[in-house]
Order: structure tokens, then C-alpha cells, then sequence
């Protein structure tokens, strides 16, 4: 049986998080230009950007209140508003903050992914951290190429609350992508925060808390906590990769979050 986590931020912060992100988007996407391309999302331009990122946080809204989600537009439906009016992603934005600021603790709605908190705490930080990959994606279009750590500006409790929702909630679903037939570990190791993660990659995926120097794994990935949050989302080129460089190589090839 699955356990829920507690997280490492308070709902105050995530919250502040996503409304933060949200308004950073928006002003990197302006200056980008909206036809401009997204290096991080080779697929989409910033209109697309912008109208998937609304279209979520409607999402999102609608499974907090207890709405049909079916009746949220989508992506194709909310690209001439975002052409018209991008900061309506802001307006999407300050209406689930609003919505999760005034929901019950004892909220029952839709949660999706392992080790969950409450579905209130889970909808904060699953937004929050939604938005600021995407924030990153809007400054990679501004900037014309991948962003480092440092630009994105990305503060390591933050980032370190991402890597565990991304490592514990999302990689540990169904058959790990990474297993080739023999068992494996490896460890994600901050330089900048007291958190460490040893990924066991078997058929399925586990993670524990790791120790400071961790014996038995066949690669360690160091940097600072952003640096790994965004090289873990395949936003970053900045982690450090001692032992098995082949294990990086295929998680950047194989690991990857979709809508869906």
C-alpha cells in the first residue's frame, strides 16, 4: 500500500511558487515574441506554450471545485485567446490560487501520482511545479537555446521539493523505462541542500533517501538542486555525471512527462 508523503514546502509556498512562475512566463513569452520557438519543447512555439499552460491551470481548477473537466477548453480552442491576450494565463493562474487558497484540508478530488499528498497540498505543489518548468521553457524561447540553472533563478528548496515529487510521484508509475533486464541504482546528490535520492531501477522504479556518500550505485548526478531539477526535467545541461554516463544518456532519452 502507497503512503502518502508529506511534502518539504508548506501549500503558502507552493502557492506563492506557481503565482511567481505564472507571471514570469508570461513576461518571458511577451519578450520571446509568440511565434518564437520553444528550444526545450522542439514541437511547440510560445503560443502553444501558453495555451497548454492555461488550458492546465483550468484543469487544475476544475478537478479542486468538484467541476467536469471534460468542459475546460483545450489547447486548440485557447490558442487565439492566448494570441489576443497572453496574460490570460496569468488570470487562469490567480483563479486556481484563489481556488486552492479557499479549499478545505479535507478536500476530496483527483490525485495522480505516487506517494500523493492530501489532494489539496497535492494540486499546490503539482501546479506550482508545473508552472515553473514551463516558466523555464518560456525563457529558453526568450533566450533562444537552453537556459542554465543560474538564469532561470530557481531556488533550491524549490527545487529540491521537484526532484522528489518528480523522482518518488511520477517515475515510480508503472514499468520503469530505464530497466534493460539487470537491476541498477544511482544517486541524485545536491551540492547545496541536505537532500539526497538513491533511484533503484529494477522492472519498476524506487526511490529512497540516500546517504551523503553512497556506496553500490553505478552513477552519482551532482550539482546544485536547480541544476538537477532541470536536468531531471530535461530542461538542464549542468549535472555532474560520475561512474555509468550511459544510465544520464538513456534518461534523457527515455524519461519524459506528458500530458496525459
Amino acid at each position: 500500500m502507497l503512503v502518502a508523503m508529506p511534502t518539504s514546502l508548506s501549500l503558502e509556498q507552493h502557492l506563492v511558487a506557481l503565482d511567481v512562475a505564472a507571471r514570469a512566463m508570461v513576461d518571458r513569452a511577451v519578450a520571446a515574441g509568440l511565434s518564437a520557438k520553444v528550444p526545450t519543447c522542439p514541437r511547440w512555439d510560445v503560443t502553444k506554450l501558453l495555451a497548454h499552460q492555461t488550458m492546465v491551470h483550468r484543469w487544475a481548477t476544475a478537478q479542486v471545485r468538484g467541476d467536469d473537466p471534460a468542459g475546460v477548453p483545450d489547447e486548440v480552442e485557447l490558442l487565439e485567446l492566448v494570441r489576443q491576450r497572453p496574460a490570460v494565463v496569468i488570470a487562469g493562474a490567480d483563479e486556481l490560487v484563489d481556488v486552492l487558497e479557499t479549499a478545505s484540508d479535507d478536500l476530496e478530488a483527483l490525485t495522480f501520482l505516487n506517494d500523493a499528498p492530501p489532494p489539496r497540498q497535492f494540486w499546490a505543489r503539482r501546479q506550482a511545479h508545473e508552472t515553473t518548468i514551463h516558466a523555464v521553457d518560456a525563457l529558453a524561447a526568450q533566450l533562444g537555446r537552453v537556459p542554465t540553472a543560474g538564469e532561470a533563478a530557481i531556488g533550491p528548496e524549490l527545487a529540491a521539493d521537484g526532484i522528489d515529487e518528480l523522482l518518488r510521484g511520477f517515475f515510480t508509475r508503472g514499468r520503469s523505462k530505464l530497466f534493460a533486464g539487470t537491476p541498477f541504482s544511482f544517486a541524485v546528490l545536491p551540492d547545496d541542500i541536505d537532500r539526497r535520492w538513491i533511484v533503484r531501477v529494477d522492472e519498476r522504479l524506487t526511490v529512497d533517501d540516500g546517504d551523503p556518500r553512497p556506496d553500490g550505485v553505478a552513477s552519482t548526478w551532482t550539482a546544485t538542486a536547480a541544476q538537477l531539477y532541470l536536468g531531471l526535467w530535461n530542461r538542464g545541461r549542468e549535472m555532474t555525471v560520475g561512474g555509468d554516463a550511459d544510465i544520464a544518456g538513456r534518461w534523457r532519452a527515455s524519461q519524459r512527462v506528458r500530458w496525459r
